[in-house]
């Protein structure tokens, strides 16, 4: 325990905004530890798991650029935004920046946590990468660019049309194409999801729309089964033929992707024979280790002239509960008769899979993207590590690490969790429904603060678990948002403690919350346990809703007086 002793002369690596609240919380490291029984199974050398990017990765866009590919995903919410990930062999995956990681980009106050960042997709023409994506609640739909998909990234370009998720599709010929999700014609739905894909060309010079602006699939497949939500929409090219894959019937259970095709950009495009070419809604929910709602897809093909399928998935550890949100799978894709399946009607989704032609790695565990692993920081970096993101954009500095001290300094914030601002807490994807979560916080002995772990699913769902310095003592507490207000639902003082260990567990649908006092004379630092057995489910989509996976972090807050 030497931190609190160094704090004075650390307080200056806060920005003044932030050194005027009380005295700020010491993190000494971070450490998660996945455990699921699923990753412990063998696989072979030249197999790879599923899911590629396991939690929180949802709607996964993919992109080759001569040997290398890039994946990005949506990040609603959450700052810095929209990851990019870089491999050589579609399997190793290294994050290597996010588009979004200025503030003055774009503006996310006030936004939930489920809006923001929708769908975004990544293109390549000339020596320009171009993103376009969806700013639900903040201005809708733009455009960036950079020479370097790692950054840095422009600032955006807003494109003024109607609807979500956007993709650009540059042809043989330098035209570009802009397909997004948008009202059905007239705009007079027929039913309830009824939706309609548009496009419209796009000028990368000008960076905007021109030319008429015209429908290509109307409601799904087949609209006389009244297919509902057709988004997502990805345009490529081979063998002469232009395919227009889209996700369909909506991001739960009854997820699929479907396929079209026509001999011109501007269609008409004719449904395939074998629709969906991808989908688990089918299939029973007694299977083992079951992955749901499949979707969301893109494809990209190999130097060597394989095709290969990026999609969203979710691990259920009971039927429709799931904590770690939607994630990045992986499959090959298979053509015949001119069109392309991903997996065949009936087929689970894999959970260790053949790897591309050269593949060697038998095991991902090394980038702590998929698979059992521990990942720890000891916050004795100049920045944040790539896994740490916080709610919504930052107007002041309210944390430091390293340089000079190897620990994370937070500045209690009066914003909280349910709210909508930006309060002091940063969090790394929750990947495992068997997983450890473990840190040391230490606090001055002022009254009116608290600081621990969190794990954070929305505003109204999450659980905060740490040590409360009032002025009736100093105790460790659970504290609950379980759709309502918050209730603390196990409390203990504690005394003389300088700092304190915290642990969160989880096992599928239970959590148990451990302390360590350090400095009392009693136990040594010995875990004990202040609750057990407590309701994970709150913290799953199903209890939720919304569109993100379970965050587990720091947060320091300013308790009410």
């Amino acid at each position: 325990m030497r931190s609190l002793a160094l704090l004075p002369l650390a307080l200056g690596a806060l920005s003044a905004a932030a050194s005027d609240s009380p005295d700020p919380v010491v993190f000494n490291w971070f450490e998660y530890t996945g455990r699921d029984p699923v990753f412990s199974a063998p696989t072979v050398p030249g197999e790879f798991r599923n899911p590629i990017l396991a939690g929180f990765y949802p709607d996964p866009d993919i992109c080759r650029v001569d040997g290398t590919y890039y994946i990005v995903n949506s990040s609603f919410a959450y700052f810095p935004g929209i990851p990019v990930f870089r491999s050589n062999d579609l399997v190793n995956w290294t994050q290597v920046g996010n588009v979004i990681d200025r503030p003055s980009q774009l503006n996310y106050d006030g936004l939930g946590v489920s809006r923001g960042i929708f769908a975004p997709s990544l293109s390549h023409h000339g020596d320009t990468f171009y993103l376009v994506c969806t700013f639900v609640d903040g201005g809708g739909n733009f455009l960036m660019t950079a020479s370097n998909p790692a950054g840095p990234w422009s600032d955006p370009v807003w494109l003024g049309f109607d609807g979500i998720d956007p993709s650009l599709f540059f042809d043989d010929n330098g035209r570009a194409w802009l397909l997004n999700n948008g009202q059905p014609p007239d705009n007079r739905p027929l039913y309830d999801g009824h939706r309609a894909i548009w496009m419209q060309e796009f000028d990368p010079v000008a960076r905007k729309l021109i030319g008429p602006r015209e429908i290509k699939v109307n409601g799904g497949a087949d609209i006389a089964k009244h297919p509902v939500w057709i988004e997502g929409p990805h345009l490529f090219k081979k063998d002469g033929w232009y395919y227009l894959i889209c996700a369909e019937g909506g991001t739960a259970e009854g997820h699929s992707e479907v396929v079209f095709r026509s001999r011109s950009v501007r269609g008409p495009y004719v449904p395939g024979p074998e629709n969906p070419i991808l989908t688990q809604r089918t299939l029973p929910d007694s299977r083992a280790n079951p992955v749901t709602c499949t979707g969301h897809a893109d494809f990209v093909d190999t130097p060597g002239g394989d095709w290969w399928a990026v999609f969203l998935g979710c691990r259920p550890y009971a039927t429709n509960f799931y904590n770690t949100g939607r994630e990045t799978f992986m499959l090959p894709v298979t053509w015949k008769d001119g069109w392309p399946t991903i997996l065949p009607p009936g087929q689970p989704v894999p959970l260790a899979v053949r790897g591309p032609a050269g593949v060697t790695s038998s095991d991902r565990v090394i980038v702590a993207l998929s698979g059992n692993f521990t990942w720890r920081d000891s916050f004795d970096g100049a920045l944040l590590a790539p896994p740490w993101v916080m709610l919504r954009r930052p107007h002041e500095t309210w944390w430091h690490v390293g340089n000079p001290y190897p620990w994370l300094m937070m500045a209690p914030s009066r914003d909280t969790l349910s709210g909508k601002g930006n309060p002091a807490f940063i969090g790394r994807r929750l990947q495992h429904a068997h997983f450890d979560a473990s840190t040391e916080v230490e606090m001055t002995e002022a009254a009116g603060t608290s600081a621990g772990l969190v794990a954070f699913q929305n505003e109204s769902h999450h659980y905060f678990f740490g040590m409360r310095r009032a002025k009736d003592g100093s105790s460790v507490f659970v504290e609950r948002l379980n759709g309502k207000g918050p209730e603390t639902i196990a409390r203990v003082p504690v005394t003389h403690a300088a700092g304190i260990g915290l642990r969160m567990s989880g096992d599928d649908g239970v959590l148990k919350f451990e302390y360590a006092t350090h400095g009392d004379g009693t136990d040594g630092g010995a875990w004990r346990t202040l609750a057990a057995d407590v309701d994970a489910t709150v913290l799953s989509t199903q209890a939720a809703g919304g569109f993100v996976g379970t965050m587990i972090g720091l947060h320091a807050r300013i308790d009410a007086p």
